[in-house]
C-alpha cells in the first residue's frame, strides 16, 4: 500500500470530515432546540412532536444503509459529497414549511442525507488513520458532532427568541461550499482504491455481492447482528436524550429558553471532551473495555438526574451527563470499522449502525408518550436501560481489532477458489 497518501493527506481529510460532522450535528440538534416552538406553532401533542424525531431517525437509517453500500460501490468521497448536499439543502427547506405534515416529509428526506454522511465520513477517516492512534483521532472526530450541538445551541439562544425558529434552518444552506471542497480536494482512501482494483480483476461470475458476503460467512454474520443490536440500544438512548433534553429543561424543570440553552452549552462542551477522552483511553486500554464502561456509567447517570436533581446541583448533573452520554460515540466508529474487511466495510458498518436506527426511531415518540402520562424526566431515566444493554452486549460478544482498515490486512475480496486467487495474484 502507498502509505504516503495517508501520511500527507489525513490531516486535511480530518479537517474536512470534522466540519462535515459538525454540520451534521448542528442540523440534527436544531430539531431538538426548536421542538417547543414547533409544538406551539403547529398545535401538536408531545407524542406528535416525538414523531418528528422518529421520522428523522427512520430517514437516517435508510440513508445510512444505502449510503454505506453506495460508498463501497462508487467511493467514500463521492457519496459523502452528495449526501452533504442532500441534507443541507433539505434542512434549509424546513424554514419554508407551513404544516406539520410538510415538516415530517422534508425532515425524513434530509435525515437520509444526515445518516448517510455520518456513516461514510467516519468510515472514510478510519481508512486514513494508522491503527495506533485511530481511536484518538476518531474520538476527536466524533466530538465534531457535539461541536455541532454546541453551535446550534448558541445560534438558537441568539436567534430563536428574537426571530423565531425558521432562520435557524435557513442557515443550513451555507455548508454546501464544504461539499464542493471535499469533492475536488479529498482523494479516495488507498485501501478502497486497491480493493476496487482487485475486484475488477475478478471474473464477473465470481464477484461477490456485499450483502451476500456478510451473511454467508458465519463469523461476519454474527458480528454484524450483534452490532445491529448494540447500535439499536446505543442510539435509542442517545437520540432519546438528544431529542428531549431541551424540552425536559423547559417543561419539567421550568427554565426559560435562554437559561436552557446556557445549560446545554455546558453539557455539549462536556460531551466534546468526553468523546475525545474516550478515544484516547481506548487507544491506551482497548476499545472494548472503555466502550463498556461508558455505557454503564451513562446508564447510572440518567436515573440519577431524574431522582436527585435540585436547583443547586442540576448544572453539575447535566455536565456529568454531557460528558458520559456521547462517550461511546468516541469509540464506535473505530470499533465497528475494525470489525469488517474493506470490501464490505461500508455495507456492513452502514447496515449494522443504521439498521439500529430503526429500533432507535421508537425512542423520541416513546418518550413523548411517557411524558403525557408521567413526565419527560421519567422517560429519560428509563433510557438508562438502553445504555446498560449497549455496554453489556459488546462485553459478551464483540471482540476488538479484528481487521485493520489502514494496513488493508485480510481485506482482499473473497474469491471463489484458489485457482481464481492464483490468477488474480499473477495479474497483480
Amino acid at each position: 500500500m502507498k502509505k504516503s497518501q495517508n501520511n500527507k493527506t489525513w490531516i486535511v481529510v480530518f479537517i474536512a470530515c470534522f466540519l462535515g460532522l459538525a454540520v451534521d450535528g448542528m442540523d440534527m440538534q436544531m430539531l431538538s432546540l426548536t421542538l417547543p416552538s414547533l409544538i406551539e406553532e403547529f398545535g401538536i401533542s408531545q407524542t406528535q412532536a416525538g414523531m418528528l424525531g422518529t421520522f428523522s431517525l427512520i430517514g437516517m437509517a435508510i440513508g445510512g444503509i444505502s449510503g454505506g453500500w453506495l460508498s463501497d460501490r462508487f467511493g467514500r468521497v463521492r457519496m459523502a459529497t452528495y449526501m452533504l448536499v442532500l441534507f443541507t439543502v433539505g434542512t434549509a427547506l424546513l424554514g419554508f414549511v407551513q404544516s406539520y405534515e410538510q415538516f415530517i416529509v422534508i425532515r425524513f428526506i434530509s435525515g437520509m442525507g444526515i445518516g448517510a454522511e455520518f456513516t461514510i465520513v467516519t468510515m472514510l477517516m478510519a481508512e486514513y488513520v494508522p491503527t495506533k492512534r485511530r481511536t484518538t483521532i476518531l474520538g476527536t472526530l466524533q466530538a465534531a458532532f457535539s461541536v455541532g450541538f454546541l453551535v446550534a445551541a448558541l445560534l438558537a439562544g441568539a436567534i430563536l427568541p428574537e426571530y423565531g425558529w425558521r432562520p435557524l434552518y435557513f442557515i443550513s444552506i451555507i455548508p454546501v461550499v464544504l461539499a464542493i471542497y471535499i469533492r475536488y480536494k479529498i482523494p479516495e482512501p488507498t485501501s478502497w482504491v486497491e480493493a476496487k482494483k482487485l475486484e475488477k480483476l475478478q471474473p464477473k461470475q465470481v464477484r461477490k455481492n456485499e450483502w451476500l458476503t456478510i451473511f454467508k460467512d458465519p463469523k461476519t454474520r454474527g458480528i454484524f447482528l450483534f452490532w445491529i443490536i448494540t447500535s439499536t440500544f446505543l442510539q435509542f438512548g442517545y437520540y432519546g436524550v438528544g431529542t428531549w433534553l431541551p424540552s425536559y429543561l423547559i417543561t419539567d424543570l421550568g427554565f426559560n429558553f435562554k437559561t436552557m440553552t446556557g445549560y446545554l452549552v455546558g453539557s455539549y462542551t462536556a460531551m466534546i471532551f468526553g468523546k475525545i477522552l474516550a478515544g484516547v483511553l481506548s487507544d491506551k486500554f482497548g476499545r472494548r473495555i472503555i466502550y463498556i464502561a461508558a455505557g454503564l456509567a451513562t446508564a447510572i447517570s440518567l436515573p440519577a438526574i431524574y431522582l436527585y436533581n435540585t436547583p443547586g446541583n442540576i448544572i453539575i448533573l447535566l455536565t456529568i451527563l454531557g460528558f458520559l452520554y456521547g462517550a461511546q460515540y468516541g469509540i464506535t466508529s473505530t470499533y465497528m470499522s475494525e470489525s469488517f474487511p474493506t470490501h464490505i466495510r461500508g455495507t456492513a458498518v452502514g447496515g449494522a449502525y443504521n439498521t439500529g436506527r430503526f429500533g432507535a426511531a421508537i425512542a423520541p415518540i416513546a418518550i413523548g408518550a411517557i411524558a403525557e402520562v408521567q413526565s419527560i424526566g421519567f422517560g429519560l431515566a428509563v433510557l438508562g436501560i438502553a445504555y446498560a444493554l449497549s455496554g453489556i452486549i459488546p462485553a459478551l460478544f464483540i471482540k476488538e481489532k479484528m481487521y485493520d482498515p489502514y494496513e488493508n490486512k485480510e481485506n482482499t475480496p473473497i474469491l471463489a477458489n484458489e485457482e481464481t486467487a492464483a490468477t488474480i495474484s499473477s495479474k497483480t
